[in-house]
């Protein structure tokens, strides 16, 4: 059995939903509602899984599996087909790039931990945070769209014309970035990916709207 431990809103547990959506891998999703009680990531329980108290956590065959892109790397060996690492050693290292780009450069610094520490420790009021979200989104964003705009490699998706674990991160910064109400305008080549993932089964189930917690 393939259980995930997930938060719906998670930028992080999005990529693993649509990881195993497009490697046809059942799984049971386990909700971690990180605003409720203080956190439940926070709870003995869900620390004895992951010390860093962060979803998303994968539990497959006995063992409990951390850190989203680690996971994806993970399914890949694992279930290698339909690949999310296509192509040669230098198509592969050009989605891992765009992977880390997002999930290092622009994640990190909207992530909930990141925010509270600015609310509750810094003081910053909530203009002042949304203003930062927005900054470091579209500064890696900006970077992205010129990236992929003259990138020959690009097909449809971020390289190439099937989703790869590039899109697997894409996908979630963007509707992350349209919940801080980031105007998109200025970045048409992420959004045309992005309507090509989102055209796919795999993509849609992945949805925060779709999940058991969605709220």
């Amino acid at each position: 059995m393939t259980t995930l431990y997930s938060y719906f809103r998670s930028s992080a547990s999005y990529r693993v939903r649509i990881a195993l959506n497009l490697k046809g891998l059942g799984f049971d999703t386990i909700p971690v509602h990180l605003l409720n009680q203080g956190g439940e990531q926070f709870l003995p329980q869900f620390a004895e899984l992951n010390p860093h108290s962060l979803v998303p956590v994968l539990a497959h065959e006995g063992r409990h599996l951390t850190q989203s892109l680690a996971i994806l790397e993970y399914l890949e060996e694992r279930f290698p087909m339909p690949s999310l690492l296509p192509g040669n050693a230098l198509a592969r290292s050009r989605i891992r790039a765009l992977a880390l780009d997002i999930a290092c450069e622009i994640h990190p610094l909207n992530n909930l931990r990141v925010l509270r520490y600015l609310k509750h420790q810094l003081g910053v009021d909530e203009d002042q945070k949304n203003a930062w979200i927005q900054h470091w989104i579209k500064l890696g964003f900006s970077a992205l769209e010129l990236q992929l705009a003259a990138d020959a490699t690009r097909g449809h998706f971020c390289v190439g014309d099937t989703p790869t674990m590039a899109d697997c991160c894409l996908v979630p910064q963007l509707f992350n970035a349209r919940r801080f109400e980031v105007d998109m305008a200025p970045y048409p080549t992420l959004v045309a990916i992005e309507s090509a993932c989102n055209a796919l089964p795999a993509f849609q189930l992945a949805h925060p709207a779709q999940q058991p917690d969605a709220a």
